[in-house]
């Protein structure tokens, strides 16, 4: 849709929350690590992730000659998502498991390249939740099925409107740049 962005992008083989917008201050705001907004991410991997993975993903992992920020990182018990279509790969022999990844930045394909850094391959990968870091509640999917889409609540729309406001300060002044969903189509979205 023409004028329609979207505040951070999903890959082809990711799933979940994604912001559409027709502002772009707003959607600038919510991808510009600067600015530090956590999306979290829930995470099916290959493997059984070990503290010292988990301790890596948080520290910074490098992935295509950069350091990613510290995220937060942990397992997770299986949240019980609905089959992905299509299935994830399954290999009888090699366990699975859940982790529960945020991240405040979101190159091309971060969290499968975090992931694959640290010896846990990603299988499922899933946005769950955007922090407007404006001390209310997440923007999440709770009450929203698989493929579904709503419009944002009066709420919310306060809330993403007091973002444009000025209310907040970068975490991390003059680090600039773009996390994803930019005009250009050459940012990453996390996924």
């Amino acid at each position: 849709m023409p004028n329609v962005y979207a505040a951070g992008r999903l890959d082809a083989d990711s799933e979940g929350l994604l912001l559409l917008t027709d502002n772009g201050r707003l959607q600038q705001r919510l991808t510009d690590p600067s600015w530090g907004h956590w999306r979290r991410y829930w995470v099916q991997v290959e493997g059984v992730a070990a503290e010292g993975a988990l301790q890596t993903l948080r520290d910074g992992v490098m992935i295509q000659g950069q350091r990613t920020r510290p995220a937060r990182a942990g397992v997770i018990a299986d949240p019980g998502l609905p089959e992905r279509d299509p299935p994830i790969r399954w290999r009888a022999a090699i366990p699975t498991s859940w982790l529960a990844i945020e991240l405040q930045e979101g190159r091309n394909r971060q969290v499968r390249r975090m992931t694959a850094a640290v010896g846990l391959p990603t299988l499922r990968l899933v946005r769950v939740a955007i922090d407007l870091m404006d001390g209310g509640p997440c923007l999440d999917l709770s009450g929203l099925a698989q493929g579904r889409w709503r419009p944002v609540t009066p709420q919310e729309e306060r809330r993403l409107s007091e973002l444009l406001r000025g209310s907040g300060k970068r975490r991390q002044a003059g680090a600039g740049g773009r996390a994803g969903g930019g005009k250009s189509g050459r940012s990453g979205g996390g996924g």
